[in-house]
């Protein structure tokens, strides 16, 4: 309705502007006529800046119009309304209502903060109303001027009751940090706020600063600088874009905070959605709260979660609350579930042997030794790590993504499944070739299993093992080291008669399907095989044999169930000792999250409290 009003107000105001030109003589504004008689205004003793009315105070000629309806004002007109002092080079004055209609340097003050500049105003003083419609000529501009404020347009309406200025055929505001520019304006002088309504533009004035917004609804500050949006938003920078339908962006901070959905797209491609996203531009950080999603494309992987935040300068991330990766880069999509999930970069200072030099004048190369600074991105998920793929799934208490050498490192009771086949130890390293696993090394103790039927499995174990996959499936099997093996052969009508077992130092072994089709054992084997009739049951596993069934991820959504088996294994776990640090390793700072830290830190003790509370019990 406000807009409807407003619409009208200035619809009346320009005819009337136009048609009064048309009603009076060209001459009647420069020099009086003949027989009409000149009068000189009397300025009364009353206070000019006091109440609510209008006083001509002076002029250089004052005539009467032939119906006296109003006056005729011509050369250095001044009139005042309270605190507002208004000069013109001519007028009509209609001391009837307090209104006016001026021509010429039109120009209005209050104090020395707000002036207003243009060609012709029209003024309607009746009681309520006060409302002035100012106008300017082709090729200019009607100028509002607040301090370090602009504001342009062609036409300008200003409610002196509301002390309320608005235009709605386009405009511009400018101040020191920005400028703003709309087909719809609305600017309040006394409290620095303003609106703007459809196709509005900011964008800031810093030659350092790449800042724009593009929206149809935005409120604005002058004295704080800070915007507000109400409807679908862009805000444009050098580091990224920001999509949003509700926020408040402070423009000299960088900081802002969204609402309602947003999305910020980093120069990175990255892509951050969440209910709440707070983000410092300048810092390079943000915070992300309900529903988040962080979508990298070019690894093919997003990380949800019910909180996260991003250091963009450090280049690290920390998820929680339903934490989940997927990685979709293959045909079959990889879900993987932790408590935590953290990124950041590690630094790797080593000292090096450079090609030898000649240093001026000698004739001799000399070897010089010099510092080699590398990054590595890292990628950590803890505790309970669950994840599931059709073709693969895994458990362990915590895993760690180094992308320098695409190994995928589990630790504490790890266990993957592909199919029929079980492979678990102290530690397993997956190394990755296109997101799929092409070898698996246990370094300190490996056992694979491979369930035939029944109760009837295919076992191995050894100090060190190393398998390697093509299409997912185990083709080659090397292990060093305290070799032992039971294995069910299948005879040529595929049924299963004799058990086979042997140990040995070393193992190299060939797979097709589920068949053996070379194992090669040295130095010395020893080694059995019994028809499974005369076999006893309980040398049909190895010592470590268990098959962990119960505790396999069998969907996406099973990934967030932890089964009780699972909690137990993992608290029952040997931990290995923690790593010996590198010499010259990065400073902690460099490495550690302090807020990540702190957040795991506290949810720790709670889960102590809870366990020493069941203890109790």
């Amino acid at each position: 309705m406000c807009q409807n009003v407003r619409h009208k107000i200035a619809v009346i105001a320009t005819v009337a502007a136009l048609a009064t030109p048309l009603l009076m003589p060209s001459h009647a504004l420069t020099s009086p006529q003949k027989n009409q008689p000149v009068f000189t205004p009397q300025i009364p003793t009353a206070n000019r800046a006091g109440g609510n009315r209008v006083f001509l105070e002076r002029a250089d000629e004052l005539r009467k119009s032939d119906n006296d309806s109003f006056m005729v004002v011509v050369g250095k007109v001044e009139f005042t309304k309270g605190p507002m002092l208004m000069f013109c080079d001519s007028a009509h004055y209609y001391p009837a209502t307090e209104s006016m209609n001026a021509y010429g340097n039109v120009r209005m003050e209050q104090g020395d903060t707000l002036f207003v500049y243009a060609d012709e105003l029209d003024y309607d003083g009746r009681p309520g109303v006060e409302t002035a419609t100012l106008y300017a000529d082709p090729g200019k501009k009607v100028r509002l001027i607040n301090r370090d404020v602009m504001l342009q347009t062609d036409i300008f309406i200003y409610d002196l009751h509301l002390d309320l200025g608005y235009y709605n055929v386009g405009g511009e505001l400018t101040d020191k940090s920005n400028r703003l520019t709309s087909l719809e304006g609305e600017y309040v002088p006394s409290t620095k706020e303003a609106n703007f309504y459809t196709n509005v533009h900011l964008n800031s004035r810093s030659q350092t600063d790449t800042l724009d917004i593009y929206t149809d609804t935005l409120y604005y500050n002058t004295a704080t600088h800070i915007a507000e949006l109400y409807s679908p938003s862009s805000v444009i920078n050098a580091r990224g874009t920001v999509y949003t339908r509700r926020g408040v962006y402070d423009t000299d901070s960088n900081i802002c905070t969204l609402y309602d959905r947003s999305t910020v797209v980093t120069s990175q491609n990255q892509t951050l959605t969440a209910d709440t996203i707070y983000y410092n531009r300048f810092a390079g950080y943000g915070e992300a709260f309900g529903n988040m999603e962080l979508t990298d494309s070019a690894h093919s992987a997003t990380v949800y979660g019910d909180y996260g935040y991003y250091n963009e300068l450090a280049d690290s991330s920390f998820v929680t609350g339903h934490a989940q990766i997927k990685e979709y880069s293959q045909g079959d999509t990889l879900y993987l579930h932790g408590r935590y999930i953290k990124t950041f970069i590690e630094l790797d200072t080593t000292t090096v042997t450079v090609d030898s030099i000649l240093n001026p004048g000698d004739s001799i190369a000399k070897p010089v030794t010099a510092e080699r600074i590398d990054t590595c991105h890292i990628a950590v998920i803890y505790p309970r790590v669950r994840f599931f793929r059709s073709d693969m799934q895994g458990i362990c208490d915590s895993m760690r993504f180094t992308q320098r050498d695409s190994t995928l490192r589990m630790f504490v009771s790890p266990i993957v499944w592909s199919e029929d086949r079980q492979i678990f130890g102290n530690i397993i390293e997956l190394h990755m070739n296109d997101s799929t696993v092409d070898r698996a090394r246990l370094p300190e103790f490996g056992f694979t299993a491979q369930h035939i039927e029944d109760v009837y499995y295919n076992q191995i174990s050894g100090k060190e093992m190393t398998a390697y996959f093509v299409d997912n499936e185990m083709r080659h099997l090397d292990i060093n080291g305290n070799v032992e093996i039971i294995m069910y052969p299948e005879e040529s009508d595929s049924t299963i008669n004799k058990i086979v077992t042997a140990e040995s130092s070393f193992l190299a072994a060939d797979f097709k399907g589920r068949t053996a089709e070379r194992v090669k054992m040295w130095p010395q084997t020893t080694g059995t095989a019994t028809p499974l009739f005369m076999a006893r049951r309980s040398s049909f596993f190895l010592p470590k044999f268990k098959w962990y069934e119960g505790v396999r991820p069998t969907s996406p959504d099973d990934i967030f169930v932890v089964p009780d088996e699972m909690e137990e294994l993992m608290l029952n776990a040997e931990r290995p000792a923690p790593p010996t640090p590198k010499k010259k390793a990065a400073p902690a700072e460099a490495v550690n999250d302090p807020v990540a830290d702190e957040i795991v830190e506290e949810e720790l003790r709670a889960d102590e409290a809870a366990a020493e509370a069941d203890e109790s019990k």
